[in-house]
């Protein structure tokens, strides 16, 4: 009997395992699990299966598709128990530039994208200002569903969507990252410094210079401090060139 020979694809179930072991090992990898071989060379293993990277994907490179198709319905941490949509970001996946909140507010959740309410609306216009716009950059948040209340987010909150953020720098690998207020600043640089100390100078993450600077809802509280945003993003100006 002549069995037909089946061409496979990224699609049949063996190459969708190996990218969901690829993934899984990616997300224990950010969240510092060492239960597990989650080195380079076990994830270059993987590739070296034979799972297709797609037209202009390197192997080991991840897309965003990739990571909001493993983020799932997250249940992961309580958050999920109260949100409306997870926010997942959005952007150009290729962005020169990346700016990260803390996580939804009301407007947010209700509509399932990034910095839409009273202090989206001043980050649009600090991002025009820059002589970008909304769709040539990426915005994300470090949590992706709203802690009620608008409270800042909790540690293990954040130890949960800390790594899919860091699977989406590194899917974009933008040439600068601007952390907005002290949640995302703190969270990004693994400190407890104040935002008023730490605003001002690029630090590096992931390889990726990270300039941290006041949150747009805390302009709208103090106007004041505008300046102070505007002379970092000169400096995020500058070195984009």
């Amino acid at each position: 009997m002549c069995i037909p020979k089946t061409k496979m694809t990224a699609d049949a179930p063996h190459f969708q395992i190996i990218r969901d072991i690829r993934n899984t090992l990616g997300y224990l990898k950010q969240s510092g699990c060492t239960g597990f071989d989650c080195s380079r060379a076990s994830l270059e293993t993987l590739n070296q299966l034979g799972l297709p990277a797609g037209p202009g994907v390197a192997p080991d490179r991840e897309t965003l598709a990739d990571i909001r198709t493993d983020l799932g319905d997250c249940r992961r941490c309580g958050l999920c128990e109260s949100r409306t949509h997870i926010v997942f970001g959005e952007g150009s996946p290729n962005a020169q530039v990346m700016f990260v909140g803390e996580g939804p507010g009301f407007d947010e959740d209700k509509c399932g994208q990034p910095f839409v309410g009273a202090a989206g609306q001043l980050l649009t216009k600090i991002i025009a200002a820059m002589g970008l716009d909304r769709e040539t950059v990426y915005i994300g948040n470090i949590v992706k569903c709203r802690p009620p209340n608008n409270r800042n987010p909790e540690p293990e909150e954040i130890r949960h969507c800390l790594p899919f953020l860091k699977r989406q720098v590194a899917a974009i690998h933008p040439r600068v990252i601007c952390a907005l207020g002290s949640v995302a600043a703190r969270a990004l640089l693994a400190t407890e410094a104040p935002i008023s100390r730490l605003r001002g100078r690029f630090y590096e993450v992931m390889g990726i210079p990270v300039m941290p600077t006041f949150h747009p809802a805390f302009l709208l509280r103090n106007p004041e401090k505008k300046r102070e945003v505007w002379e970092d993003v000169q400096q995020i100006m500058k070195m984009l060139g």
